[in-house]
């Protein structure tokens, strides 16, 4: 894995089809402590316990998982990691975004994190890709 997953020194992603790089860091003394992602240059924020709880999430479903990344505005396909990263009955109550307009894609960016902790098994086809616990 590359970096350490600091703001100086972030972890050095790609989505599950290979067709964007990222970075992400932890950045604990936010309020309330965050997961910082830079796509570009957009940066989109994730309550920092994204990371365990949906590796916990994941344990549970006991299968594959698509992953159903979809921007804020529009709905998440239902079953889908996107969905349950939005969902009222998640560990947070909610979304795992925390910037207004900038809530979605938990499906794309998060998965590629998880797989790199050593936490996930995911695909890596051109679309419709899926994660599952280790």
């Amino acid at each position: 894995m590359t970096g350490a997953g600091t703001k100086d020194d972030p972890w050095q992603l790609t989505t599950a089809p290979g067709s964007s790089s990222y970075t992400m860091y932890r950045d604990p003394e936010a309020e309330p402590p965050a997961l910082v992602c830079q796509v570009g240059t957009t940066k989109l924020l994730y309550h920092l316990s994204a990371i365990d709880d949906l590796a916990a999430w994941l344990r549970a479903q006991a299968d594959w998982v698509p992953l159903g990344a979809a921007d804020e505005q529009k709905p998440a396909p239902e079953g889908t990691v996107e969905a349950w990263g939005r969902d009222p009955g998640n560990p947070v109550g909610g979304w795992y975004g925390l910037r207004k307009g900038y809530r979605g894609r938990f499906g794309m960016y998060l998965p590629p994190l998880l797989e790199e902790l050593g936490l996930v098994e995911l695909t890596h086809d051109a679309r419709n890709n899926r994660v599952r616990a280790l």
